[in-house]
């Protein structure tokens, strides 16, 4: 298993590919869409309005943007290991069954093209239309970090997502009205279209396609059902289909906050079987309906155990933070993820040391 940290488009750069490397991390999980913006990319912020407007505008990545990107990181001593998430722009109608659906997969296979030709092997994406919303933040994490948690009274989860909006954010302004309510089924059969589509492509060109699950994991959120809001849904994504490239991006911290969840049978299971593209090493405290992130080292997951669990199944691929509660510095983002790759890094060697 390897350390590696996740960066918004915003902190792809220089400075933070050395943070990551003076860290002790040897791989970068690259967030290509532009919604956590600025030099110290905070959680911590009200996004119950959305992450905000989508900047690409339905721009593919293209080969060269993407060698370009991973000829910078390996500049640095480092490996690209995976993209994470597309861009809202380019399959908003995938997710809504719209009129471009057909054009839009096109698309998206193009970058899967271009991701095995650069040698990228891992592509992460969240197929939901509410994505992550209804979180709330403030000093609740340890010794009053700033900390996102979910408190199903604190939101009306069953407000509408207005049109012109999936996954939290805007591709589209000046739009009226709201989108209509999905059903569980419609929803299984947009993601079946999607994976019997995309996977023949993705194991082509040898790149994994990994869903992460919903978070906040309820069944229904904003008028449309979530796919993969416990253990038993978010397992199915493997009837769909047996292709190697088929796979989770295993959230730990999503994973704990499910109700009747067992997060360390599932990563044993998953990760003997080859079907983590790579994993969210990150803690929380409590389950839905309320929850909170936690210090990597605080919260209700043994971390340890964890990592014994992977080294067990001689697991090869990534363990990113993906996001932490902010230290009351001025780089809060920064300190906070150099505590969380500290705490890894030490438990990872200390759990290769044992015999």
């Amino acid at each position: 298993m390897h350390l590696g940290l996740g960066l918004y488009r915003s902190v792809l750069n220089s400075d933070n590919f050395r943070f990551a490397q003076q860290a002790g991390a040897t791989h970068i999980v690259a967030q290509l869409v532009d919604y956590i913006k600025g030099e110290n990319p905070s959680l911590t912020k009200n996004y119950l309005n959305g992450w905000g407007e989508t900047q690409n505008q339905g721009k593919l990545w293209t080969y060269d943007e993407l060698h370009a990107l991973k000829k910078e990181i390996e500049s640095h001593g480092l490996k690209l290991e995976a993209i994470e998430n597309f861009d809202p722009s380019h399959w908003y109608d995938v997710l809504l069954d719209g009129p471009k659906k057909a054009e839009q997969l096109e698309g998206l296979k193009t970058i899967l093209k271009n991701m095995g030709k650069v040698g990228i092997p891992v592509m992460g994406y969240y197929f939901s239309l509410a994505g992550v919303w209804g979180w709330t933040s403030g000093p609740t994490g340890r010794g009053s970090a700033n900390s996102v948690e979910f408190d199903q009274t604190k939101v009306e989860i069953n407000q509408p997502i207005p049109n012109g909006m999936v996954w939290n954010m805007r591709y589209e302004n000046e739009t009226e009205g709201t989108i209509a309510p999905v059903s569980r089924e419609e929803m299984w059969e947009r993601l079946n279209y999607f994976l019997k589509t995309l996977l023949p492509i993705a194991e082509e060109n040898e790149v994994k396609l990994v869903a992460h699950p919903d978070d906040p994991p309820l069944p229904e959120m904003r008028g449309t059902a979530r796919l993969f809001y416990n253990t038993t849904e978010y397992e199915k994504l493997l009837t769909v289909s047996d292709s190697p490239s088929n796979g989770f991006e295993f959230c730990m911290g999503t994973i704990q906050e499910m109700q009747g969840s067992d997060v360390y049978a599932m990563l044993d299971k998953y990760s003997r079987e080859n079907r983590i593209g790579y994993v969210h090493f990150r803690n929380v405290i409590g389950k839905v309906p309320h929850y909170r992130e936690a210090f990597v080292d605080e919260g209700d997951i043994d971390m340890v155990r964890a990592l014994k669990i992977l080294k067990k199944n001689n697991y090869e691929g990534v363990l990113i933070p993906d996001h932490t509660p902010e230290m009351s510095t001025k780089a809060g983002w920064h300190t906070g993820m150099a505590y969380a790759l500290g705490y890894m890094k030490g438990a990872m060697q200390a759990v290769n040391a044992e015999q």
